[in-house]
C-alpha cells in the first residue's frame, strides 16, 4: 500500500460533493441570460423550418404564444427575424421601413400581450433585399455604405416607433451605430438601446439560418463588410468605434468559435458583451443528439456555460426554451 502523499493543496477537497462544487462554483448560468431568436411569417400558419429542425416560422399568433411561454420560463427578452414575401423584396430593400410592415406589426402585438417582454429588432437589409446583401448593392456590385446607413436610420427608427425596446444593427456598415444614434435620439427615442453586432464574421456557421428565411445573397459574398474569421485585433477596434459612436451594448457572432473574442472584449469593454450561438452551431448540437452520438442536454448547457464563462453576459441561442425548461429541473 502507497504511502499518503504530503500535499498541502488538494484541490479535489473542492469538489468532492454537490454542495462544495455548488459553493465554488464560478460561472452562473440563468434564463436571464437568454435572448430567445424567433422567426416569423405573415402567413396565418406556424411552419417548421427544414434547415433548423425544432424551429418554426411563427405566425403572428403563433410568435405572441411563444413568446408569451418562454416569457414565463423566466426569459425576458426575444429577437425577431422576419421572412418577406418575395414580391415585396426590393433592391433598396424599402419595405424595411413601413410602418404597417411585418416587424412593426408583431412588436405591437407583442407589447400589446406582454409588455414586460424586452423586444430586440434585427436592423439590416437582407430579409428585404433582392440581392439578399446587408446592404444597397451598387451597379458595380459592391456594397454602398452611406447610403445602406441612411436606410437603416429609417429602419431603426421605423422599428422603435412601433415599441421596440432594443435595435441591433447586424450589417456591419462602417459608421451606422452613431447614425442611428442620432435619428432615435432627434425624434424623442433616446430611451431606445442599441445592441451593435460589433464583431460579426463571415462566417460558414450561418447556412441554416440563410434557410430559414430565404436571405442569403443572390451573387458575391459579405467578406467585404463581415469580419476576417483570422483576425482577432480588429474585433477591438470595431468595438471601440461603436462605443465611441454610442452603443450600449456589443455583440460577437457566431459565438462557439470566437470564445477568444467574447474574452478579450469582456476584458477591454465596460459595455455588457453578447454572443450569439448561431444557426450552424444549433444543428450541429441537434444533429448529434438526433444520431444519438452526444447527449443533448448536456451538450446545451455545457456549450452556453462555456460562453458565460468566456465574459458574455447575454446569449442569443435557440436553445433558450429549452435551456430555460433544463435549467429549472
Amino acid at each position: 500500500m502507497s504511502e499518503p502523499l504530503s500535499l498541502p493543496s488538494r484541490p479535489r477537497r473542492n469538489r468532492k460533493n454537490a454542495a462544495l462544487r455548488g459553493l465554488c462554483q464560478e460561472t452562473r448560468l440563468s434564463a436571464e441570460n437568454f435572448i430567445y431568436p424567433l422567426f416569423l411569417h405573415a402567413g396565418g400558419e406556424d411552419e417548421p423550418i427544414a434547415s433548423m429542425p425544432g424551429c418554426t416560422r411563427w405566425s403572428l399568433d403563433g410568435l405572441v404564444r411563444e413568446a408569451g411561454e418562454a416569457h414565463a420560463l423566466g426569459i425576458n427578452a426575444i429577437v425577431l427575424f422576419p421572412a418577406i414575401a418575395p414580391e415585396l423584396k426590393t433592391p433598396r430593400a424599402e419595405e424595411c421601413s413601413n410602418p404597417d410592415g411585418l416587424i412593426p406589426q408583431a412588436i405591437r402585438a407583442l407589447k400589446a400581450a406582454h409588455p414586460d417582454l424586452a423586444v430586440v429588432t434585427d436592423i439590416a437589409l437582407d430579409p428585404y433585399n433582392s440581392d439578399g446583401h446587408d446592404g444597397v448593392v451598387g451597379e458595380d456590385g459592391r456594397i454602398l455604405n452611406d447610403l445602406t446607413v441612411s436606410i437603416l436610420c429609417q429602419q431603426a427608427v421605423c422599428h422603435a416607433k412601433a415599441g421596440a425596446d432594443i435595435v441591433s444593427p447586424s450589417d456591419m456598415m462602417d459608421g451606422r451605430i452613431g447614425a442611428i444614434r442620432r435619428a432615435l435620439d432627434v425624434r424623442g427615442l433616446e430611451e431606445v438601446s442599441i445592441l451593435s453586432y460589433c464583431a460579426k464574421y463571415a462566417s460558414a456557421y450561418y447556412g441554416p439560418f440563410r434557410g430559414a428565411l430565404d436571405s442569403a445573397p443572390k451573387s458575391g459574398d459579405k467578406k467585404t463588410y463581415q469580419m476576417n474569421p483570422a483576425n482577432g485585433t480588429e474585433a477591438l477596434r470595431e468595438a471601440r468605434h461603436d462605443i465611441e459612436e454610442g452603443a450600449d451594448m456589443l455583440m460577437v457572432k457566431p459565438a462557439g468559435p470566437y470564445l477568444d473574442i467574447i474574452h478579450r472584449l469582456a476584458t477591454t469593454c465596460d459595455l455588457p458583451i453578447a454572443a450569439y450561438q448561431v444557426s450552424g452551431e444549433y444543428l450541429m448540437i441537434k444533429s448529434g443528439a438526433a444520431a444519438g452520438w452526444i447527449d443533448e442536454k448536456k451538450i446545451v448547457l455545457e456549450s452556453l456555460t462555456g460562453i458565460r464563462r468566456a465574459g458574455a453576459q447575454i446569449i442569443l441561442t435557440y436553445f433558450a426554451k429549452q435551456a430555460a425548461v433544463w435549467l429549472q429541473e
